[in-house]
């Protein structure tokens, strides 16, 4: 069903079925296409609440019907995920498109979301089926292990999913090392078992910087 035309377009082919994509990303189509916008922040009561709660800003639309659609957002590089009944966390900024199947709800990211000044919530897609991530410039997939934990720059985190456990903890990065840092730097770290997306690029925010 998804398929990717070079690095920066993802083609869906549906036969009936659907597909959650971000709001403004077809770029184009072929066939009939119904298009229907959705709240972001989650599905059903939860995701209402939710949405009062936190302010989430994420639109996302369905596409309905029978041909092709093609999506993309300001070149943005495209990375497929697959998901077999697990849990993929991803930034509201880095979320594409999914299987309409999948459940989609947010989740809540303490310091870091604080630290980057994009609230305090994540977006979660959970069930069987494929995810479309964007990052700025190809992502990279760090495996963390019980062996090996991960520390992520809070600018440069696209996703991750596994059995892995968050905190959050302030240090020195090269850019408060060479004083363009505006205060005190938080980095993300990640330990279990899992994978990370990242991206190398860091958004254009405070990204760690309180």
């Amino acid at each position: 069903m998804f398929r990717l035309q070079g690095s920066k377009v993802l083609a869906v082919g549906m036969t009936g079925d659907a597909v959650k994509a971000k709001n403004g990303s077809m770029v184009a189509y072929d066939g009939e296409m119904a298009f229907r916008k959705l709240s972001g922040g989650g599905e059903g009561v939860r995701g209402m609440v939710t949405r009062r709660l936190t302010g989430e800003q994420m639109t996302v639309m369905e596409v309905k019907g029978h041909g092709t659609c093609w999506f993309a957002d300001r070149a943005s590089e495209i990375t497929l995920v697959g998901l077999r009944g697990d849990t993929l966390y991803v930034e509201s900024s880095n979320f594409l498109a999914a299987d309409a199947g999948l459940r989609t709800g947010t989740g809540f990211t303490g310091a870091r979301g604080a630290s980057q000044g994009n609230g305090l919530f994540t977006t979660t897609v959970e069930g069987h089926g494929q995810v479309a991530v964007m990052s700025d410039g190809p992502a990279v997939v760090l495996r963390v292990s019980a062996q090996y934990p991960l520390t992520v720059d809070p600018g440069a985190y696209v996703a991750h999913q596994g059995n892995l456990r968050q905190s959050f903890q302030s240090g020195v990065t090269f850019r408060t090392l060479f004083g363009e840092g505006g205060g005190e730097a938080f980095q993300i770290r990640f330990e279990g078992d899992g994978l990370v997306y990242v991206q190398p690029s860091e958004r254009n925010t405070i990204a760690g910087d309180v």
